[in-house]
């Protein structure tokens, strides 16, 4: 971490220090995969897609491509030696497709050849034979169908049904919210090479090194450690690198099995995009009692979220949509119903938020509409529905609210960001201007921290000290870019006391950590963090027993700063003493482990508390939007954000402001359009929009909420990977007010995700 030298201080946390390899982002030399040396009888692999969305396969003709010029192996179902299974769990995601196609791009065969472009060309020689057959696409042909991944699920608290009979007043309504792909800058990517005795060392840009491991060693037929998996960084992840790298990384590594040659398979821009899974697209049915100043009487939500052809994560990804369907409002009367749709489409998968944002959305679209319905301030009304301070605190799933800070959050920030006034200045705004309105919203955010799946909560770290005195690190997550191993680092160097530029960072590998945890549920920092902590300790408990034997002093009377050991009253350099401890015979290296606790759930009665703690913000968003083409921009951001104390205000600051940008993609331009056939007709940039850098609001402010967390996290930090996304629900929030002021008559519209023109447009009106 040399480059962090200038602004290194010793033993510093809680600090801005830069991300470890920002240097290298900048100036292009952090090595990928891609950018690691090949070797001279290195293949390139490419993927037979099925081009039917459902069907029999009748034939399947490969001589064509056996033939091709470059290539040298062509595998399919029948030359895997173990399981043609890459699923996370279900067992029901084939590396090939055998006997029937179940979605438009599904895997067929793999063509190794020479070169990458030879590959290309020749998989599109397949003469493939299908007997087509009825193909569910959107949610609404699966529920007509009833085709689902798992039974439906229901969460519930109170008598729903009794309260919205008693309610003052109801409404219903439907939102529609669009899936999301992850357009990670670095696209899908393994390297595979072979080894002695059969085993295979893969290089896969994953966020689930350990389970890229599992998968590959089952579909070659040999035991785990036989497979070794190496990631130094990712090029972006946002949960498209959980579950979908190990198709990749099997093919690679089958290949390298039956040519005996080092195999690299990067995938194609259009390919990646059409073969691996989106975040869940919802249709999301909602029946509403309230009073008269709009508080909540009675509630029943039903989510149908469209899955894909595999289960993949869908439970624990729409058992989270279940669990956020609150956010930071108590729903005494509450039934949240589940629908897991499967569909002849790709399978979806995990993506920032885990399904978080689609329960979000939809309780704060209810707000809104009973805002209006009552003729009151949309804030107002979130005020009056937020879970209290000691009373109606308990959540859907029945764990109590113990760290509720979103009130007080809420009031600061509606203070610094002069919320009331620019709410006058908006209303005269509209009243003066007819075709260009504006809208104004502060919406919170209370996201539940720790995987859903109670085994997932452990990791892993391995710290060696040198007999100079360096240090080296080495834990289960992996970096994509949000800066884990720098706030690790910090956490090692502030044990020591020593400079963090004197510890290495090394790749996650699984032969140094085993059984690793995806990076995945944010809990990046809080597990590796604790798990590189403890390891630390236990070194640093042998460096002052063995300072204590030597030369007679008591254990408390030993300290760490600057790099030095202070020993009663003698000074000696960090360096020395671990010197001294290598001759003295002391071992300087230690593994570390850290098991969440205090989580529990009872899946079966969708109770318990699967959370260890929450995370907490708010945002206020003012946008822009234009009557007569539905154009619409983002004026200005206020957000407060709580990420306990943090460790790196500034990497999480960098997360913050990505985070909501990313989720303003999603509620704005980012459309994923699929034909009548299950093909889908956005996967390039040239018809799928990210946000780009015009999209950043002009006035963009991020605060830190001051506090900490009260739970016994890293330093008292809080998770902020996943919850900023969840911020730009104020996007839509205020978009929703500003078309409601473009037509005459001001109804509330029922505005679906994305709001792009198109949809703007439709929802003005006359």
């Amino acid at each position: 971490m040399s480059e962090t030298s200038p602004q290194a201080i010793t033993g510093d946390i809680h600090k801005e220090l830069r991300h470890d390899s920002a240097a290298k982002h900048v100036s292009g030399s952090a090595r990928y995969i891609d950018d690691l040396p090949e070797r001279r009888d290195m293949l390139h692999i490419c993927l037979g897609q099925s081009s039917c969305a459902h069907g029999k396969i009748l034939s399947m003709d490969l001589d064509a491509v056996r033939a091709a010029p470059g290539v040298v192996a062509v595998a399919t179902a029948a030359d895997i030696p173990g399981l043609n299974d890459v699923s996370p769990f279900a067992g029901d995601d084939p590396l090939f497709a055998t006997d029937t196609v179940s979605f438009h791009g599904q895997s067929l065969f793999a063509v190794a050849a020479e070169t990458r472009d030879q590959a290309r060309k020749a998989v599109t020689l397949a003469k493939i034979v299908y007997e087509e057959l009825p193909a569910l696409i959107t949610v609404d042909d699966a529920m007509v169908a009833e085709s689902y991944v798992e039974d439906p699920q229901v969460m519930a608290q109170g008598d729903a049904a009794q309260a919205l009979k008693a309610a003052p007043r109801t409404l219903n309504g439907r939102l529609r919210i669009g899936g999301q792909d992850h357009f990670y800058l670095e696209g899908q990517i393994a390297m595979a090479e072979p080894r002695e005795d059969g085993d295979v060392h893969v290089w896969s840009s994953t966020q689930n090194p350990t389970e890229v491991q599992h998968l590959v060693a089952h579909v070659l037929a040999v035991p785990n450690n036989a497979v070794t998996v190496e990631v130094r960084r990712m090029g972006g992840g946002f949960g498209g690198k959980e579950t979908h790298p190990s198709m990749y990384a099997a093919a690679a590594a089958l290949m390298a099995r039956l040519t005996g040659r080092a195999v690299k398979f990067r995938a194609d821009r259009d390919d990646d995009m059409i073969m691996t899974g989106k975040r869940h697209d919802f249709r999301i049915d909602y029946e509403v009692g309230f009073t008269d100043q709009g508080k909540i009487h009675g509630l029943k939500l039903a989510f149908a979220s469209r899955c894909g052809y595999s289960v993949d994560l869908s439970p624990a990804i729409n058992d989270r949509a279940m669990f956020h369907a609150d956010n930071c409002y108590f729903l005494g009367d509450v039934e949240i119903t589940s629908y897991r749709c499967r569909t002849h489409t790709v399978s979806n998968t995990a993506f920032r938020g885990f399904g978080g944002p689609q329960g979000m959305i939809a309780i704060e679209r209810i707000l809104d509409e009973v805002a209006h319905s009552c003729g009151l301030d949309p804030l107002e009304v979130r005020k009056a529905n937020l879970y209290g301070e000691c009373t109606g605190l308990t959540t859907p799933y029945g764990m109590t609210v113990e760290d509720n800070i979103a009130p007080q959050l809420i009031e600061k920030l509606e203070k610094t960001s002069d919320y009331k006034t620019r709410q006058k200045q908006v209303t005269a705004f509209n009243a003066q201007n007819k075709y260009v309105k504006k809208g104004l919203a502060l919406t919170p955010v209370k996201f539940g921290i720790s995987f859903t799946l109670l085994h997932l909560n452990q990791a892993g770290a391995l710290i060696h000290i040198y007999s100079d005195g360096s240090v080296h690190l080495n834990h289960g997550g992996t970096e994509m870019g949000q800066g884990l191993f720098t706030k690790v680092a910090q956490v090692v160097a502030n044990e020591f006391q020593i400079d963090i530029d004197r510890i290495k960072i090394s790749a996650t590998n699984t032969d140094k950590v085993p059984n690793t945890s995806p990076t995945a549920a944010s809990s990046g920092s809080d597990l590796n963090g604790m798990a590189a902590l403890d390891a630390a300790q236990t070194l640093k408990g042998r460096l002052i027993a063995f300072a204590a034997e030597k030369y007679n002093c008591a254990v408390d009377h030993i300290s760490f700063r600057n790099n030095h050991v202070y020993i009663e009253n003698r000074e000696i350099s960090f360096d020395a003493l671990v010197k001294q401890a290598y001759l003295g015979r002391v071992s300087l290296s230690s593994t570390g482990f850290y098991k969440t606790p205090k989580i529990h759930y009872d899946r079966a009665r969708h109770k318990g508390r699967p959370f260890f703690y929450f995370a907490y913000g708010a945002a206020v968003a003012e946008v822009i939007i234009d009557c007569l083409t539905g154009e619409n921009r983002i004026l200005r951001v206020d957000i407060l954000h709580d990420a306990g104390k943090s460790l790196n205000p500034a990497i999480d600051k960098g997360q913050i402001e990505g985070g909501f940008i990313q989720g303003a993609g999603w509620l704005t331009t980012e459309e994923l359009v699929y034909d009548d056939t299950g093909v889908l007709r956005t996967h390039a940039p040239s018809t799928y929009k990210i946000p780009t850098s015009a999209d950043r609001p002009p006035v963009m402010r991020i605060d830190l909420w001051d506090g900490e967390n009260r739970e016994m996290t890293i330093k008292r930090s809080k998770a902020v990977g996943e919850p900023p996304f969840m911020l730009a629900n104020a996007v839509h929030c205020a978009l929703t007010q500003a078309v409601r002021h473009c037509g005459d008559d001001h109804s509330f519209p029922s505005l679906n995700a994305p709001a792009t023109p198109e949809e703007i447009l439709s929802k003005i009106t006359p």
